[in-house]
């Protein structure tokens, strides 16, 4: 009974992730401002990083948590990187 609550809420998961991703990636394509599509990549990102760790109870693997905690670094790094450039216009000073 509880593998098969698992299995469902575990997939209702994934597809809730992919659709958000799917509106995300709208935004970063119809975003008018460069802030909109900011905003969208963060969030492209941060629903990817969940989509690992669903994938990864999925498989019970543990290489998808690795692999999620590389995305989650690299889009901090990014996301701020972005919203410096459009603060300053410059990233390194």
């Amino acid at each position: 009974m509880s593998a098969a609550i698992l299995f469902w809420a575990v997939t209702i998961a994934q597809v809730a992730l992919a659709i958000a991703m799917a509106l995300a990636l709208i935004r970063i394509i119809r975003g008018p401002r460069a802030q909109d599509r900011v905003l969208g990549l963060d969030t492209l990102y941060c629903n990817a990083m969940l989509l690992m760790l669903v994938f990864g109870i999925r498989t019970s693997n543990s290489l998808y948590f690795e692999v999620s905690l590389i995305i989650a670094a690299l889009g901090f790094v990014a996301t701020v990187a972005l919203a410096k450039f459009l603060m300053r216009g410059e990233v390194i000073e």
